[in-house]
């Protein structure tokens, strides 16, 4: 297919204003002819080499066959000239329509043989199958004058899952001999109801009742006992996937900010040699995944999370105290991702959370609102502004609280950002393992 270009109309434009001077200066006419003819000329000989033979330009599109969600995601398009002219080549890569980017274009020039490489990346939004259809390579030669498009239909699909990338990254770094450099906190064991390991040098922060005095008479210099975390604890993370987890910060919705970590801790979870486990709901049970430690386990619980919708109900906690009652028999620790908006919200849950705390150890994870607090900072200029601060604050106060009346009553909470909830909540995990409680 032929299409003409910006130096074609330039071309035939500069030809069409010689012929209108030509009109008042007749001796302009002539040259006007042959100019005309010239370019006439250059467009029939683009237009052979272009079409005359195959174009012999290849493009392959090359992708992971699965996407990480809310991450930076590489595409690569692999070019090669095998004809015997130098090309210029724009490339239009249709795009899944979830990504919402119709702007996508690349420029390059190839000399004959030779090969080049298009990398760009993407970043899902949302979880799901994503499309892309066909590469539209447009060719021209040095002259520029036309183009001839070459598609490449290559229908590919990825499926975008809850972010792999972020459950590397934090499964490296909650490891122990890292975990200080980089946000993980190193908690301090507490207790000795675990299984001795080995004895090693005191370093600042160990416990001095693990002090071992008879190797420090044997050694002359300070040393303790080390003791491993008791394993096979059961933890599940308990995902709500109601209305209240559909409000969207930085591009994700709660909802998918709760499924990344909620991946993310169980790898941890399963490192560190305990079971975990996942449940779902709303207004209806969702996935329901029993606890364990298989080498399996962790892909099912990214299959299950991946499938996973928001629905439009409320949460139903009187369901969910059933579903756990039934479904959860050893006592365990429970890591609840939802969202309170107001005390009203979270007083009517209340008496189904203390009772759930009665029998496991409940973690209720929410959300700060990170908008209401930039509103609350702003500079204040008007009375108008002087109002909105206060009620900006006062919600603010009301979240501090709802985290004090949850621990009143024997509740973990914690009360996050959305883009700090995994680093948070496995701080939380290693605190509460750290203690002994789990």
């Amino acid at each position: 297919m032929l299409y003409l270009t910006n130096r074609f109309f330039q071309l035939f434009g500069s030809v069409t204003v010689l012929f209108a001077l030509a009109y008042p200066f007749g001796f302009l006419y002539p040259a006007a002819q042959a100019v005309f003819a010239v370019a006439v000329a250059l467009v029939g000989v683009d237009a052979v080499l272009l079409f005359g033979r195959r174009p012999n330009v290849l493009c392959v599109r090359v992708l992971n066959p699965v996407f990480s969600l809310s991450d930076p995601n590489p595409v690569q398009l692999r070019l090669h000239n095998a004809a015997n002219l130098r090309f210029s080549l724009t490339v239009l890569d249709e795009l899944p329509e979830q990504i919402q980017r119709r702007d996508f274009e690349e420029r390059l020039t190839l000399a004959p043989g030779a090969r080049a490489n298009i990398r760009y990346e993407l970043r899902p939004l949302t979880r799901g199958a994503y499309g892309f259809g066909k590469i539209n390579v447009f060719v021209a030669t040095r002259l520029g004058l036309v183009e001839r498009r070459v598609v490449f239909d290559q229908p590919q699909e990825v499926a975008v899952y809850p972010s792999i990338i972020q459950m590397k990254r934090y499964e490296l770094r909650a490891m122990k001999h890292i975990a200080h450099e980089t946000g993980i906190k190193k908690m301090r064991r507490i207790g000795h109801s675990y299984e001795f390991e080995q004895i090693k040098n005191y370093v600042q922060g160990d416990d001095y009742r693990s002090i071992n005095w008879k190797a420090v008479g044997r050694r002359a210099a300070l040393m303790v006992n080390q003791y491993e975390d008791e394993r096979s604890q059961q933890v599940y993370c308990i995902v709500d996937k109601s209305r209240v987890m559909r409000m969207p910060f930085g591009g994700l919705s709660l909802m998918d900010y709760a499924i990344n970590t909620a991946l993310a801790i169980s790898n941890i979870i399963l490192k560190k040699q305990d079971k975990a486990g996942l449940l779902t709901f709303s207004d209806v049970i969702g996935a329901t995944l029993k606890a364990e430690r298989s080498a399996a386990q962790l892909n099912k619980i990214l299959e299950a999370l991946y499938r996973e919708k928001e629905r439009s109900g409320e949460s139903n906690y009187e369901l969910l105290y059933e579903a756990v009652r039934r479904f959860i028999g050893a006592r365990s620790l429970l890591l609840l991702f939802t969202n309170f908006e107001s005390t009203h919200a979270l007083e009517r849950a209340l008496p189904t959370l203390r009772r759930l705390s009665r029998f496991h150890l409940l973690v209720v994870v929410f959300f700060e609102n990170t908008e209401i607090r930039a509103l609350a900072n702003e500079d204040v200029r008007h009375t108008a502004d002087i109002y909105r601060q206060t009620v900006a604050r006062k919600f603010l106060q009301d979240k501090k609280d709802m985290v004090s009346q949850l621990r009143q009553y024997g509740i973990q909470a914690v009360l996050t950002k959305p883009e700090d909830l995994t680093l948070n909540t496995i701080n939380k995990y290693l605190e509460l393992k750290s203690r002994g409680l789990i």
